[in-house]
Protein backbone atom coordinates (compact mmCIF):
# COMPACT_ATOMS: atom_id res chain seq x y z
CA UNK A 1 0.00 0.00 0.00
CA UNK A 2 1.44 3.36 -1.04
CA UNK A 3 1.53 6.10 1.64
CA UNK A 4 -0.13 9.45 0.82
CA UNK A 5 3.22 11.13 0.06
CA UNK A 6 4.09 8.48 -2.55
CA UNK A 7 0.64 8.71 -4.11
CA UNK A 8 1.04 12.47 -4.52
CA UNK A 9 4.44 11.94 -6.14
CA UNK A 10 3.10 9.46 -8.68
CA UNK A 11 -0.32 10.95 -9.43
CA UNK A 12 -0.89 12.06 -13.02
CA UNK A 13 -3.68 14.58 -12.59
CA UNK A 14 -4.29 16.98 -15.45
CA UNK A 15 -3.68 14.46 -18.22
CA UNK A 16 -6.38 13.27 -20.61
CA UNK A 17 -5.49 9.64 -19.77
CA UNK A 18 -3.07 8.41 -17.15
CA UNK A 19 -1.11 6.67 -19.89
CA UNK A 20 -0.45 9.91 -21.80
CA UNK A 21 3.12 11.18 -21.78
CA UNK A 22 3.89 14.41 -19.97
CA UNK A 23 6.07 17.03 -21.64
CA UNK A 24 9.10 15.88 -19.62
CA UNK A 25 8.50 12.24 -20.59
CA UNK A 26 8.02 13.09 -24.26
CA UNK A 27 11.38 14.90 -24.30
CA UNK A 28 12.97 11.62 -23.23
CA UNK A 29 11.19 9.53 -25.85
CA UNK A 30 11.29 11.78 -28.92
CA UNK A 31 15.07 11.60 -29.68
CA UNK A 32 14.93 7.79 -30.00
CA UNK A 33 12.08 7.77 -32.52
CA UNK A 34 12.74 7.86 -36.28
CA UNK A 35 12.15 11.18 -38.01
CA UNK A 36 9.15 11.51 -40.35
CA UNK A 37 9.97 11.08 -44.03
CA UNK A 38 10.28 14.22 -46.11
CA UNK A 39 8.57 12.63 -49.09
CA UNK A 40 5.16 11.03 -49.41
CA UNK A 41 1.90 11.88 -47.74
CA UNK A 42 2.32 13.62 -44.37
CA UNK A 43 1.00 11.82 -41.31
CA UNK A 44 -2.53 12.72 -40.22
CA UNK A 45 -1.68 12.20 -36.55
CA UNK A 46 1.12 13.64 -34.42
CA UNK A 47 3.77 11.13 -33.45
CA UNK A 48 3.17 11.82 -29.76
CA UNK A 49 -0.47 10.78 -30.08
CA UNK A 50 0.53 7.48 -31.72
CA UNK A 51 2.92 6.75 -28.87
CA UNK A 52 0.18 7.63 -26.36
CA UNK A 53 -2.10 5.14 -28.10
CA UNK A 54 0.50 2.35 -27.88
CA UNK A 55 0.95 3.04 -24.17
CA UNK A 56 -2.83 2.95 -23.71
CA UNK A 57 -2.98 -0.47 -25.39
CA UNK A 58 -0.11 -1.77 -23.27
CA UNK A 59 -1.25 -0.39 -19.92
CA UNK A 60 -4.98 -1.02 -20.32
CA UNK A 61 -4.79 -4.34 -22.16
CA UNK A 62 -6.92 -2.99 -25.00
CA UNK A 63 -7.36 -4.49 -28.43
CA UNK A 64 -6.16 -2.20 -31.22
CA UNK A 65 -9.73 -1.74 -32.48
CA UNK A 66 -10.97 -0.65 -29.03
CA UNK A 67 -8.85 2.48 -28.73
CA UNK A 68 -10.83 5.60 -27.70
CA UNK A 69 -12.07 7.79 -30.54
CA UNK A 70 -9.85 10.75 -29.56
CA UNK A 71 -6.72 8.64 -30.17
CA UNK A 72 -5.47 7.56 -33.61
CA UNK A 73 -7.30 4.66 -35.28
CA UNK A 74 -6.23 1.18 -34.21
CA UNK A 75 -5.11 0.26 -37.73
CA UNK A 76 -2.77 3.26 -37.84
CA UNK A 77 -1.33 2.57 -34.40
CA UNK A 78 -0.89 -1.16 -35.06
CA UNK A 79 0.86 -0.51 -38.38
CA UNK A 80 3.20 2.05 -36.76
CA UNK A 81 3.91 -0.36 -33.88
CA UNK A 82 4.76 -3.22 -36.25
CA UNK A 83 7.10 -1.07 -38.34
CA UNK A 84 8.99 0.24 -35.28
CA UNK A 85 9.00 -3.25 -33.75
CA UNK A 86 10.78 -4.62 -36.81
CA UNK A 87 13.17 -1.64 -36.77
CA UNK A 88 14.23 -2.27 -33.17
CA UNK A 89 12.99 1.11 -31.95
CA UNK A 90 11.69 -0.14 -28.58
CA UNK A 91 14.94 -1.97 -27.88
CA UNK A 92 16.99 1.13 -28.75
CA UNK A 93 14.75 3.33 -26.59
CA UNK A 94 15.17 1.07 -23.56
CA UNK A 95 18.94 0.90 -24.12
CA UNK A 96 19.31 4.69 -24.29
CA UNK A 97 17.15 5.33 -21.23
CA UNK A 98 18.89 2.62 -19.23
CA UNK A 99 22.28 4.26 -19.74
CA UNK A 100 20.84 7.67 -18.78
CA UNK A 101 19.28 6.29 -15.60
CA UNK A 102 22.41 4.42 -14.57
CA UNK A 103 24.58 7.51 -15.00
CA UNK A 104 22.00 9.57 -13.11
CA UNK A 105 22.34 7.12 -10.22
CA UNK A 106 26.13 7.38 -10.21
CA UNK A 107 26.72 4.05 -11.96
CA UNK A 108 28.66 3.33 -15.12
CA UNK A 109 26.52 3.46 -18.25
CA UNK A 110 27.01 -0.22 -19.08
CA UNK A 111 26.59 -2.84 -16.33
CA UNK A 112 29.21 -5.41 -15.39
CA UNK A 113 26.89 -7.77 -13.48
CA UNK A 114 23.31 -8.90 -14.08
CA UNK A 115 20.66 -11.38 -12.96
CA UNK A 116 18.70 -13.80 -15.14
CA UNK A 117 15.37 -15.51 -14.53
CA UNK A 118 12.25 -16.64 -16.38
CA UNK A 119 8.48 -16.68 -15.98
CA UNK A 120 5.85 -18.75 -17.73
CA UNK A 121 2.96 -16.67 -19.05
CA UNK A 122 -0.20 -18.33 -20.25
CA UNK A 123 -1.27 -17.38 -23.74
CA UNK A 124 -4.80 -16.32 -24.52
CA UNK A 125 -6.46 -19.48 -25.71
CA UNK A 126 -7.88 -18.25 -28.99
CA UNK A 127 -6.90 -19.08 -32.53
CA UNK A 128 -6.36 -15.40 -33.32
CA UNK A 129 -3.69 -15.01 -30.64
CA UNK A 130 -2.22 -18.49 -30.48
CA UNK A 131 1.07 -17.96 -32.30
CA UNK A 132 4.21 -19.93 -31.45
CA UNK A 133 3.80 -21.82 -28.19
CA UNK A 134 5.17 -24.98 -26.64
CA UNK A 135 4.50 -27.46 -23.88
CA UNK A 136 6.09 -26.67 -20.53
CA UNK A 137 7.16 -30.12 -19.32
CA UNK A 138 7.10 -29.06 -15.68
CA UNK A 139 3.65 -27.44 -15.65
CA UNK A 140 2.19 -29.53 -18.50
CA UNK A 141 0.55 -26.57 -20.23
CA UNK A 142 0.90 -24.97 -23.65
CA UNK A 143 2.52 -21.64 -22.83
CA UNK A 144 5.24 -19.18 -23.57
CA UNK A 145 8.12 -18.24 -21.31
CA UNK A 146 9.62 -14.84 -20.65
CA UNK A 147 13.31 -14.67 -19.96
CA UNK A 148 14.77 -11.44 -18.64
CA UNK A 149 18.25 -10.14 -17.97
CA UNK A 150 18.33 -7.22 -15.51
CA UNK A 151 21.10 -5.20 -13.88
CA UNK A 152 21.69 -5.29 -10.13
CA UNK A 153 19.17 -2.45 -9.61
CA UNK A 154 16.42 -4.20 -11.57
CA UNK A 155 16.51 -2.31 -14.87
CA UNK A 156 15.57 -4.50 -17.81
CA UNK A 157 18.54 -5.18 -20.09
CA UNK A 158 17.35 -7.89 -22.48
CA UNK A 159 13.84 -9.39 -22.21
CA UNK A 160 13.08 -12.34 -24.43
CA UNK A 161 9.89 -14.31 -25.15
CA UNK A 162 9.95 -17.86 -26.50
CA UNK A 163 7.82 -21.05 -26.50
CA UNK A 164 7.72 -22.83 -23.15
CA UNK A 165 9.03 -26.01 -24.78
CA UNK A 166 12.50 -24.44 -24.84
CA UNK A 167 14.48 -25.48 -21.78
CA UNK A 168 15.67 -22.78 -19.38
CA UNK A 169 19.31 -23.58 -20.07
CA UNK A 170 18.81 -23.23 -23.83
CA UNK A 171 16.91 -19.95 -23.45
CA UNK A 172 19.57 -18.58 -21.12
CA UNK A 173 22.30 -19.25 -23.66
CA UNK A 174 20.43 -17.32 -26.34
CA UNK A 175 19.74 -14.46 -23.93
CA UNK A 176 23.35 -14.14 -22.81
CA UNK A 177 24.57 -14.25 -26.39
CA UNK A 178 22.09 -11.51 -27.35
CA UNK A 179 23.39 -9.30 -24.53
CA UNK A 180 26.98 -9.22 -25.77
CA UNK A 181 26.44 -6.56 -28.43
CA UNK A 182 24.43 -3.96 -26.45
CA UNK A 183 26.16 -4.69 -23.11
CA UNK A 184 29.70 -5.92 -23.85
CA UNK A 185 31.07 -5.24 -20.34
CA UNK A 186 28.93 -7.78 -18.48
CA UNK A 187 31.31 -10.12 -16.64
CA UNK A 188 29.04 -12.02 -14.24
CA UNK A 189 25.44 -13.22 -14.18
CA UNK A 190 23.58 -14.47 -11.10
CA UNK A 191 21.07 -17.29 -11.63
CA UNK A 192 19.13 -19.96 -9.75
CA UNK A 193 19.87 -23.67 -9.74
CA UNK A 194 17.84 -24.21 -12.91
CA UNK A 195 20.69 -22.70 -14.92
CA UNK A 196 23.55 -24.82 -13.61
CA UNK A 197 25.43 -26.96 -16.07
CA UNK A 198 27.80 -26.54 -18.99
CA UNK A 199 25.22 -25.30 -21.51
CA UNK A 200 24.85 -21.95 -19.73
CA UNK A 201 28.41 -21.73 -18.42
CA UNK A 202 29.94 -22.19 -21.88
CA UNK A 203 27.38 -20.21 -23.91
CA UNK A 204 29.42 -16.98 -23.58
CA UNK A 205 32.44 -15.67 -21.72
CA UNK A 206 30.17 -14.38 -18.92
CA UNK A 207 30.80 -16.09 -15.59
CA UNK A 208 27.66 -17.73 -14.16
CA UNK A 209 27.20 -17.73 -10.37
CA UNK A 210 24.42 -19.96 -9.03
CA UNK A 211 22.52 -18.48 -6.06
CA UNK A 212 21.48 -21.45 -3.97
CA UNK A 213 19.06 -21.81 -1.10
CA UNK A 214 20.42 -21.68 2.40
CA UNK A 215 21.02 -25.12 3.97
CA UNK A 216 17.97 -26.50 5.80
CA UNK A 217 15.75 -23.66 4.51
CA UNK A 218 12.06 -24.30 5.12
CA UNK A 219 9.37 -22.27 3.39
CA UNK A 220 9.79 -19.03 1.48
CA UNK A 221 12.87 -16.85 1.89
CA UNK A 222 14.16 -13.93 -0.16
CA UNK A 223 17.24 -15.06 -2.06
CA UNK A 224 20.17 -12.66 -2.52
CA UNK A 225 20.28 -11.02 -5.97
CA UNK A 226 17.40 -13.06 -7.37
CA UNK A 227 14.68 -10.91 -5.82
CA UNK A 228 15.72 -8.05 -8.12
CA UNK A 229 14.61 -9.82 -11.28
CA UNK A 230 11.39 -10.94 -9.58
CA UNK A 231 10.65 -7.29 -8.87
CA UNK A 232 11.24 -6.47 -12.55
CA UNK A 233 8.60 -9.02 -13.57
CA UNK A 234 6.21 -7.43 -11.06
CA UNK A 235 6.88 -3.97 -12.54
CA UNK A 236 6.12 -4.96 -16.12
CA UNK A 237 3.08 -7.03 -15.12
CA UNK A 238 1.35 -3.83 -14.03
CA UNK A 239 0.65 -3.46 -17.75
CA UNK A 240 -2.50 -5.46 -18.43
CA UNK A 241 -1.37 -6.34 -21.96
CA UNK A 242 1.40 -8.37 -20.31
CA UNK A 243 -0.72 -10.23 -17.73
CA UNK A 244 -1.05 -12.93 -20.36
CA UNK A 245 0.78 -13.31 -23.65
CA UNK A 246 -1.88 -12.34 -26.18
CA UNK A 247 0.50 -11.59 -29.07
CA UNK A 248 0.41 -13.57 -32.28
CA UNK A 249 4.16 -13.30 -32.82
CA UNK A 250 7.24 -13.62 -30.63
CA UNK A 251 8.51 -10.32 -32.06
CA UNK A 252 5.44 -8.41 -30.81
CA UNK A 253 5.62 -10.07 -27.39
CA UNK A 254 9.27 -9.08 -27.05
CA UNK A 255 8.60 -5.53 -28.28
CA UNK A 256 5.96 -5.01 -25.58
CA UNK A 257 8.44 -6.26 -22.98
CA UNK A 258 10.97 -3.65 -24.12
CA UNK A 259 8.26 -0.97 -24.14
CA UNK A 260 7.21 -1.83 -20.58
CA UNK A 261 10.82 -1.77 -19.37
CA UNK A 262 11.38 1.59 -21.10
CA UNK A 263 8.20 3.06 -19.63
CA UNK A 264 9.37 2.30 -16.09
CA UNK A 265 12.60 4.20 -16.82
CA UNK A 266 10.76 7.10 -18.47
CA UNK A 267 8.58 7.67 -15.41
CA UNK A 268 11.55 7.41 -13.04
CA UNK A 269 13.82 9.79 -14.96
CA UNK A 270 11.08 12.34 -15.64
CA UNK A 271 10.11 12.55 -11.95
CA UNK A 272 13.68 13.33 -10.89
CA UNK A 273 14.63 15.68 -13.74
Amino acid sequence: MWPPATRRQHRRAGLRYETDLTDAEWRLVEPSLPRPKRTGRPSSWPLREIVNAILSVMRGGLAWRLLPSDLPPGSTVCRWFAARRDGGVFEALNHALLMVDRERSGRSASPSACIIDRKTRRSVKTREASGPRGCDAGKEVMDRKRHALVDTDGRGLVPFAHPASMQDRDGAGLLLAASRRPFPFIEKVFADAGYQGPRVATATRIAVEIVRRKPHQIGFAVQPRRWVVERFFAWINRNRRLWKDAEATIASATAFLYAAAAMALIRRIARTS
